[in-house]
């Protein structure tokens, strides 16, 4: 244990955010940000002694923890030590994009630390998370990351359709296997949803270009504004390069078609997101705002939280986030969902801290128009969600019905998979019942050549499932072109999250 005394002696101390009367006013980082820096990596290095250096370091287990492995107990140690440049190489040594994860992830290694067991006593997890984005960063300020171009080329070209976090990852790795790797994204920019889903105040989109400039310094291509099956056929494509990664997402949202469903001002999630970004990045105003409106989030998951952020920078008059389940504990119950599964808790996002209300156990029945179609009222009604023996669920009301005010409705009820379309079409795949793509134990689908990882693979996910699948497809993909392969594996396409079922 390298400080036996570490979480007794240190409270813990989660990242500070900016007041919220300042940061609902840009588009800035959440985080606050000291003056003297020194300050928080003082702060941050006491953090870090409160890790015990568990014998069984449930935080790294891809069951339980952390799915790309990353050894939080040993860069834990060297950030006590002030080590940063050790901290960052064994950080880097699992992780291709440590800021993303430490902005944006849920922190799955936390809810399995062992502090967690017993947080009154504990003083709760280490924060696994807060540290990982400042080693991250702090690796940018000081250079510790540089490019690693490959010592030799094999000669062999690959494919990587998409540009979000998994085909980042694969494309990185295969890039500094020696392989020759071009990355082919239909949008105007790089990154998927790290850039287009996911709001500027929550992952600023500077890192994701810094990061493009590393892999392109190493040698990775980029094609922008490239949809593989119109811009350039799946035949070309096949016939340029050995093998084929499709990182392609599961972007096909789910909707739900009630009454008024295509009024004015009736909109799926990314509809209202990804304009908002593309007006962070200087593309102009975006057409859907919540600028003076009464805005309705249906949803209750993190899509409904970035947009309830993001309603909040655009000047909303009123937010209201519906979720048809109960409303949840503000601590683990150990018989729903025991140490070290994911607690089913109440959480609190940045954007609920700003504002807006949230209703629990209601739907939506119907909306309600004026006579220009805009959209007025929404309709609800209480509902309960229930089960069946296979586990679908479903949501039947049991109240009354009532009205609130609605000028902006938007569906962040998630997404059902793969979009279809000339590319797979070309390919010959088609999705299964999940809407996702199959794929063997050497993550190739039933076209030779052609990999799958990433959300296409196990549907919308984590961002850091998806640099996991993105590590472990590179491997595949370099042990199909060389017969063998010294990269990393650190998840089997069949792996799950541990849960109680």
């Amino acid at each position: 244990m390298a400080d036996p005394r570490g979480f007794l002696d240190v409270p813990k101390h989660e990242a500070r955010y900016r007041p919220v009367d300042q940061r609902v006013h840009d588009w800035g980082d959440v985080y606050a940000h000291p003056a003297d820096p020194r300050l928080e990596l003082t702060d941050v290095s006491d953090q870090a002694r409160r890790c015990m250096d568990c014998g069984i370091p449930f935080c790294h287990s891809g069951t339980a923890g952390c799915p790309l492995g990353n050894l939080i107990p040993e860069w834990n140690d060297l950030v006590r030590r002030s080590r940063w440049d050790a901290a960052s190489a064994r950080l880097h040594a699992t992780n291709n994009f440590p800021e993303f994860t430490g902005m944006v992830c849920p922190a799955p290694c936390e809810a399995a630390c062992v502090l967690s067991i017993s947080e009154p006593t504990t003083g709760g997890s280490v924060t696994i998370k807060r540290i990982e984005k400042t080693i991250a960063h702090q690796s940018w300020d000081d250079g510790f990351i540089q490019p690693e171009p490959p010592e030799a080329h094999t000669g062999k070209s690959v494919a990587v359709v998409g540009s979000g976090p998994a085909g980042l990852a694969a494309a990185q790795q295969l890039t500094r296997a020696g392989h020759d790797v071009t990355v082919y994204e239909r949008d105007d920019r790089l990154g998927g949803l790290l850039r287009y889903g996911i709001p500027e105040y929550k992952l600023q989109k500077s890192d994701i270009d810094r990061r493009i400039g590393q892999m392109e310094a190493e040698g990775t291509r980029f094609v922008v504004n490239c949809g593989v099956g119109t811009d350039i056929s799946v035949s070309d494509l096949r016939a340029k390069h050995d093998a084929v990664v499709l990182a392609i997402g599961a972007m096909t949202a789910r909707d739900n078609p009630v009454p008024g469903r295509d009024l004015n001002g009736v909109h799926l999630a990314m509809e209202h997101l990804v304009p908002a970004n593309r007006e962070c990045e200087g593309d102009g105003p975006s057409p859907i705002t919540a600028a003076g409106k009464h805005v309705v989030i249906i949803g209750g998951g993190d899509t409904g939280a970035d947009c309830l952020g993001t309603a909040h920078r655009q000047g909303a008059a009123s937010v209201v986030q519906l979720d048809y389940n109960p409303e949840l504990p503000l601590d683990r119950d150990d018989s729903r969902s025991p140490w070290p599964t994911w607690p089913l808790v109440m959480r609190t996002s940045s954007a609920h801290a700003e504002g807006g209300e949230r209703k629990y156990q209601v739907a939506v029945q119907r909306f309600t128009g004026d006579t220009d179609g805009n959209v007025t009222t929404m309709v609800l009604a209480e509902v309960t969600v229930i089960r069946d023996a296979d586990g679908r669920r479903s949501v039947t009301p049991v109240g009354e019905e009532f009205e609130i005010p609605c000028e902006l409705a938007l569906f962040a009820i998630g997404f059902e998979g793969v979009e279809r379309g000339p590319l797979l079409d070309g390919l010959g795949l088609a999705p299964n019942r999940r809407g996702a793509l199959s794929c063997g134990s050497d993550w190739q689908t039933d076209t030779p050549g052609v990999f799958v990882c990433g959300d296409a693979h196990r549907g919308a996910s984590l961002v850091v499932w998806a640099i996991a699948e993105g590590r472990s497809t590179a491997r595949a993909v370099d042990q199909f072109l060389m017969g063998a392969s010294d990269l990393p594996s650190p998840v089997k396409p069949a792996a799950l999250p541990l849960s109680v079922r």
